[in-house]
């Protein structure tokens, strides 16, 4: 591929802000007009603060400033059109469940990766497979993803199951290959998604993670 056909195609492929509504949760653009700045600051610190997404989601979102600081990153990340930030939120009462983020590895070749966090009041409610889902159709619809990776540490069960719900089949392991947040280097395993793909069949009803 020539220079110029690689740029065209990386102008083409640009995440540009939207909301998506899934009917009883909206994922919202995360950035500082996400919300009130009191609530969202709080709502990150919070999430920060919780034993999974501490270990398997690390964020560095201990105190507002940090918050603020993260929130502006994910506006210059929409700004760039190179990351796709969602606050998942409670439709009726705008409570924070969780955040799926999608970022482009190689934007010109269409290849990108996936991960989210959910806070404890969403788990159990299939709340990360669905907006990881309706996060990875919009990536191939309206920016012209071809791949996305997924990757989640060998422990992380709950993660291997909304892989496989959200139709990404497991491509391998790959050995003590990121470091989390105990402090260790795990083995991830890697899933991914092809935009020629089929669709996965909606998941069954139920308890999901």
């Amino acid at each position: 591929m020539s220079t110029s056909a690689a740029q065209n195609d990386a102008d083409r492929r640009s995440f540009v802000r939207t909301t998506l509504d899934l009917g009883d949760v909206l994922l919202h653009p995360w950035g500082r007009a996400t919300a009130g700045p009191d609530t969202v600051l709080d709502d990150l610190i919070a999430a920060a603060a919780d034993p999974l997404i501490a270990l398997w989601n690390p964020l560095a979102t201990t105190d507002r400033g940090d918050a603020l600081a993260w929130l502006e990153a994910r506006d210059e990340g929409w700004d760039r059109g190179a990351v796709a930030s969602f606050a998942a939120r409670n439709a009726t009462d705008g409570a924070l469940l969780g955040s799926v983020i999608l970022r482009w590895t190689d934007r010109a070749d269409g290849a990108a990766v996936i991960g989210y966090w959910t806070l404890p009041a969403a788990r159990g409610r299939g709340v990360a497979t669905r907006m990881t889902r309706a996060v990875t159709s919009w990536a191939f619809r309206t920016a012209g993803a071809r791949r996305i990776e997924l990757a989640h540490a060998a422990g992380n069960e709950a993660s291997c199951r909304v892989a496989h719900r959200c139709g990404y089949p497991p491509e391998g392991t790959r050995r003590a290959s990121h470091r989390f947040g105990d402090g260790a280097h795990h083995d991830e395993h890697l899933h991914a998604r092809l935009a020629t793909d089929p669709e996965p069949a909606a998941p069954a009803e139920g308890p999901t993670a």
